[in-house]
């Protein structure tokens, strides 16, 4: 068992999550002008989707069957991807749903936000909860919600991901208050600065959220890895 865990940022939404086996999520690469690296490059043990959105579904198949590996999201969306795409391997799930793949353990969780893929009901959007030996939220695309702090209650992140755009997601107050509810003890701000809509100033995120809160929040470039301690629960 590898006793540390690492997460790179790949732009946008999009990171490599490292438990001993590689975790992708979100994997938009094609089309991101944030992205440092190629689509054919990725090397995945899994890969998982919170929504139905183009600049998160990404390069999904393309690196889940280019890698042989499952793809996770809701299940209306893995549906539609493994209708569309002769030998995809998915799993689909729904809120408070689980699955475990390798070891790593994905739980959905609520996301206030839309849907929808090539035009088709792609079920609701999620948030995502990883796990093994680490705890990490991927907030998806989401507004600010109460029942932020059952998610924190019910599966103690260690590390959150929250996006602080603006436009279609939190902005950086509204993160900041999520981080309050969530009480994750490392936070990293995500989908901003992709394109002009979304541009924002993590700075402005990280001095709210850190104010009178016990929380580390760690701004990364594009192809930086942060390592955390793997425990186990």
């Amino acid at each position: 068992m590898a006793e540390k865990v690492s997460i790179q940022w790949h732009g946008h939404a999009c990171f490599t999550l490292n438990f001993g086996k590689k975790v992708v999520v979100d994997p938009f690469i094609t089309g991101n002008p944030a992205a440092k690296i190629r689509k054919e490059d990725v090397k995945a043990d899994l890969v998982v989707v919170t929504h139905g959105h183009s600049d998160h579904v990404g390069d999904s198949v393309y690196i889940a069957k280019k890698n042989g590996v499952p793809l996770v999201t809701m299940v209306e969306l893995a549906w539609i991807l493994e209708e569309e795409n002769k030998g995809l391997n998915t799993v689909g799930i729904n809120y408070s749903g689980r699955t475990r793949v390798d070891g790593i353990t994905v739980s959905a969780v609520l996301a206030t936000h839309s849907s929808g893929y090539n035009g088709k009901y792609a079920g609701g959007p999620t948030g995502m909860i990883i796990e093994d030996g680490v705890s990490v939220y991927h907030a998806g695309d989401t507004g600010v919600f109460k029942d932020m702090e059952l998610i924190g209650e019910m599966y103690k992140p260690d590390v959150a991901l929250l996006p602080i755009g603006g436009h279609y997601t939190m902005g950086p107050h509204e993160a900041a208050v999520a981080t309050g509810m969530i009480k994750a003890r490392n936070v990293v701000p995500m989908h901003y600065n992709t394109f002009d809509l979304i541009k924002q100033d993590p700075m402005e995120f990280k001095k709210e959220a850190e104010k009178n809160q016990n929380v580390k929040v760690s701004i990364m470039k594009v192809e930086e890895e942060l390592t955390f301690d793997k425990t186990r629960r």
